[in-house]
């Protein structure tokens, strides 16, 4: 699959999620297998920009890769700004958020509320697309309630405003994460447009990857929820896709190393005093996929000190090795 210029090495994609896909997840999944790993939204509101949390989601530094920044707004002029901003910042790819379904967003008309309304759509893409050079792609839903779905009415607005890709999470705004995705709504925009569309949406195995390919007919697939506390799954789908064989499940010693090197890096990404907080989120969706231990996990969570939690992490392993 290509992006305007770049050709990805797989079918599997990072979803961008708020709160999750920082730069030390991003490299993560990156290494792990995902042919591209997207930003979370940055806010289009120029008054946020300078912001401890703005300045971290725009910091590029040493990331391997193509870097696709998603941008998250209702206002033409601003989010064309956030933009031409963040391509001055190292960002390759400009997603625009239309999918987030969450409240806080979509009170400010962002996120899916604006599948309610494909002329201010048709505006911001226009926008954005000739405010900078390089791709432009565009995340969405099926609609904004079961009783209105609009995606192959704004796919085609997309393509025809010049949007390169397209990726659709199975779901309406109303819907939110509940019930099971719809793929095909997905097969239906697949079949009406022609740039590339990405499935998003309960992918969690190799085989329902295979699957969701085969019966939306997308070009590649998007992994959120799936990767928390699993970021193996990019290179489990990959291979599985190459080569129609499973790998075998990561060896303890291997979610080890892993998790640890993820909380290091976010120590030193974040401050030791943060990175010890956003560290206990990620050790707990480790802990659940890998290794359940809710002792072990109210534990860590009560460690204020950043290296306490890493011999924390340390002693865990070396005990559930031996068990």
């Amino acid at each position: 699959m290509r992006i305007g210029p770049y050709q990805l090495d797989n079918q599997v994609i990072l979803a961008p999620m708020a709160g999750v896909t920082d730069r030390p997840f991003r490299q993560l999944c990156r290494r792990l297998g995902a042919s591209l790993a997207v930003s979370e939204m940055l806010s289009s509101n120029p008054k946020v920009w300078d912001t401890d949390k703005s300045r971290q989601r725009m910091n590029h530094a040493g990331e391997p890769g193509i870097r696709a920044v998603q941008i998250a707004g209702c206002e033409p002029d601003l989010m064309a700004a956030a933009a031409r901003l963040n391509v001055s910042k190292g960002a390759q790819i400009i997603d625009i958020n239309m999918g987030c379904p969450a409240k806080k967003v979509n009170k400010k008309m962002a996120g899916s509320a604006l599948m309610q309304y494909p002329g201010l759509i048709q505006d911001i893409l226009q926008a954005v697309v000739a405010a900078v050079d390089v791709p432009v792609t565009l995340k969405m839903r099926t609609g904004w309630h079961p009783d209105h779905k609009n995606a192959v009415e704004i796919a085609q607005l997309a393509e025809r405003c010049g949007i390169q890709s397209l990726a659709v999470h199975g779901r309406t705004r109303a819907c939110m994460y509940k019930g099971e995705a719809e793929y095909d709504t997905i097969r239906a925009v697949k079949q009406a447009i022609n740039i590339p569309v990405i499935a998003n949406g309960d992918i969690r195995s190799p085989q329902q990857a295979k699957r969701v390919l085969d019966d939306t007919g997308a070009d590649a697939i998007m992994i959120g929820r799936g990767a928390q506390g699993n970021p193996w799954i990019f290179g489990q789908i990959a291979h599985y896709l190459e080569t129609g064989t499973e790998l075998p499940a990561p060896a303890i010693d291997d979610v080890a190393d892993t998790v640890l090197q993820h909380v290091s890096h976010l120590h030193q990404f974040y401050g030791e005093f943060m990175g010890s907080r956003i560290a206990r989120k990620h050790v707990g969706w480790y802990l659940k996929e890998q290794a359940p231990a809710t002792d072990f996990r109210q534990q860590f969570n009560g460690i204020e000190d950043a290296q306490q939690q890493l011999q924390a992490l340390k002693t865990y392993f070396a005990t559930v090795d031996k068990r």
